[in-house]
C-alpha cells in the first residue's frame, strides 16, 4: 500500500464569491480525499488534500478549471510530507 499524498494548492483567479469552496469540497469528497478548501485574503484559495495519490491528482486536474462559476487564472502546487493534513474529512472555510 502506497503512503497518502499531502499536498497545497493554491488556486489564482475568479475563485471567491462563486461557490469554489462548495464545489471542491463536493468534489474532494467523491474522490475520498480529506483536507480544506479555505479564502485567503488575496483573493485565492487554499486547497490542503490528503488521500489515495491518484485521487489527489484527480482533485489537482478538477482544480485547474473548477466549477463552470469560476474563472481559474493558474495553480500553484507544494508536496507536503505523508500524513500532513490532519483531517478526516474535507471540509470548507
Amino acid at each position: 500500500m502506497t503512503p497518502p499524498r499531502s499536498v497545497r494548492i493554491q488556486v489564482y483567479g475568479i475563485v471567491q464569491g462563486v461557490g469554489f469552496r462548495y464545489f471542491t469540497q463536493q468534489e474532494a469528497s467523491r474522490l475520498g480525499l480529506c483536507g480544506r478548501a479555505t479564502n485567503l485574503s488575496d483573493g485565492s484559495v487554499e486547497v490542503l488534500a490528503q488521500g489515495d495519490a491518484q485521487a489527489v491528482e484527480k482533485l489537482i486536474h478538477w482544480l485547474k478549471t473548477g466549477p463552470r462559476t469560476a474563472s481559474v487564472d493558474y495553480i500553484e502546487i507544494t508536496e507536503l510530507a505523508a500524513g500532513a493534513v490532519n483531517a478526516s474529512s474535507f471540509r470548507a472555510y
